[in-house]
């Protein structure tokens, strides 16, 4: 961020700040019930994602012991879930874990959370898009295998152009969008999953190598599985980024969260454990494309080309979903007082955050220019340091710090998800490569540097006073509804 963004923040940070909840600003519709809102969790989390990671999970597990990693990633997703859900059920908005480290750590440390998290965000957020259009361009191999370096480059671009010009328009439309793509993404995994056990051997389903007894190689294996398996799982919380579009979120929110991850889990092991017992594991591992690997051995390459068409789609579709949630978190910071003013904007017609699109667009483009394994594991990484564990700790902060917040959804056996999540998230940075650990840690760094200056601009905390407003308890008591 340029000195000259922190100075034109800084011009109207204090008067945005001090806006009430229901200023006079264009809102979003609350159009998107409980099936459209299951339907942009399911297409985000799993989009290209297994289709690309089952080869590396499967080598990285020995085999037929990627089932255990597929179920510790559904663990933890459910457990982070829950943390989600009832967050997002009590605190609605366009911002997701923006607004909940916001209220929870403004008491203390003003707003340096929440502009830590959007600090990462705008980077995190669009490079996961970016591993959905190199899973894309790595799958369109299968019809166009002599591509050059710098056409499958192009091509990346001209999908993430595509994607934008897709998002650019009413929520009402893109609601309708985003259940075609959820059917296309069904029958892709559907397809896949099909095709392996139409002949499926349990032979090599169970067929396991000789040191699979190596409990030391098993954990070691197991942490880099569960590091590939939560990245497929991530995309349950999509809907937490656009609680201001939900209809009865106190409802949907938790549900649709709930629901995704079972169904996906479902989804994952079916098609898993299809596949390494229709083609050896060993074959499996060594795989670029191993849906069109399944599918054409089985019934054939006219049949493998539907399939990987629809892949395609429903990579296309992950990042659809993605950016349709994420751009609304610099949006919501924006309004905030603690981004761009810039970004705050909604598009006069349609009414929907265009710059923040355009801008996260553009970093998506960037990013499918990095090598996919490097990005997977910086993002882990960095998820884990400013958003799992933060949000974590923002839930028993906010049971503590606003108890009179009503919470249509509380975490069951609370807190036992909480710390199941905490251990899981350590646990997952632990096993991520040193030298993601190191450029996530860098890139904190840098924004802690990013925030003193940006603070002493804008003369806010620790240059200023701390201005501490309880937003989702002035709309509870004021009666709003959003």
């Amino acid at each position: 961020m340029s000195d000259s963004t922190w100075q034109d923040r800084s011009n109207g940070s204090q008067a945005e700040a001090a806006q009430p909840a229901d200023a006079e600003q264009p809102h979003f519709r609350r159009s998107v019930g409980l099936f459209p809102a299951i339907a942009v969790n399911m297409i985000q989390i799993c989009g290209v994602g297994p289709f690309l990671t089952i080869p590396a999970i499967v080598a990285v597990m020995n085999g037929p012991l990627a089932v255990i990693g597929w179920i510790c990633g559904a663990i933890l997703a459910m457990a982070d879930g829950l943390v989600w859900a009832e967050l997002g059920a009590a605190m609605p908005g366009a911002g997701g874990t923006y607004l909940y480290v916001r209220e929870a750590f403004q008491y203390r440390t003003g707003k340096l959370m929440p502009f830590l998290f959007v600090w990462t965000a705008m980077l995190s957020i669009p490079l996961i898009m970016s591993t959905g259009i190199i899973g894309f361009v790595q799958y369109l191999g299968f019809f166009l295998p002599n591509l050059t370096p710098w056409q499958t480059h192009a091509i990346g671009i001209a999908v993430v152009a595509l994607v934008v010009f897709a998002l650019y328009r009413r929520i009402e439309s893109i609601r309708a969008l985003s259940a075609v793509l959820w059917i296309i993404m069904v029958l892709a995994v559907g397809l896949t999953t099909a095709a392996a056990y139409s002949d499926f051997h349990l032979s090599l389903a169970m067929s396991l190598p000789p040191d699979a007894g190596n409990i030391g190689k098993f954990f070691t294996g197991l942490g880099a599985g569960l590091i590939i398996a939560i990245y497929d799982y991530a995309g349950y919380n999509t809907t937490a980024y656009m609680g201001d579009e939900l209809k009865n979120p106190g409802r949907v929110m938790p549900r649709s969260i709930i629901i995704s991850i079972l169904a996906m889990m479902v989804f994952y092991l079916a098609m898993n454990i299809g596949v390494i017992g229709t083609v050896p594991w060993q074959d499996v591992a060594k795989s670029t494309s191993v849906a069109s690997l399944v599918v054409s051995r089985n019934w054939g390459h006219a049949a493998a080309s539907v399939v990987t068409v629809l892949i395609l789609i429903a990579a296309f579709a992950s990042v659809f979903a993605g950016l349709l949630g994420g751009s609304r978190v610099p949006f919501y910071a924006a309004r905030d007082g603690v981004f761009l003013s810039a970004f705050g904007k909604l598009h006069e017609k349609h009414n929907f955050p265009h710059v923040a699109l355009l801008v996260m667009g553009v970093v998506t483009a960037a990013g499918t220019f990095f090598d996919l394994t490097t990005v997977i594991n910086m993002l882990v990484a960095v998820a884990v340091l400013l958003q799992s564990v933060a949000q974590i700790a923002a839930l028993t902060v906010l049971r503590r710090r606003q108890p009179q917040l009503v919470r249509p959804y509380r975490q069951w056996l609370y807190p036992l998800p909480s710390l199941v999540a905490l251990v899981g998230w350590l646990y997952v940075f632990y096993a991520t490569d040193h030298q993601s650990q190191i450029l996530s840690t860098g890139w904190v760094v840098l924004g802690l540097i990013a925030f003193v200056i940006w603070a002493r601009v804008a003369k806010q905390w620790p240059f200023g006073p701390k201005h501490v407003r309880e937003a989702f308890i002035e709309r509870q008591n004021a009666g709003t509804g959003h």
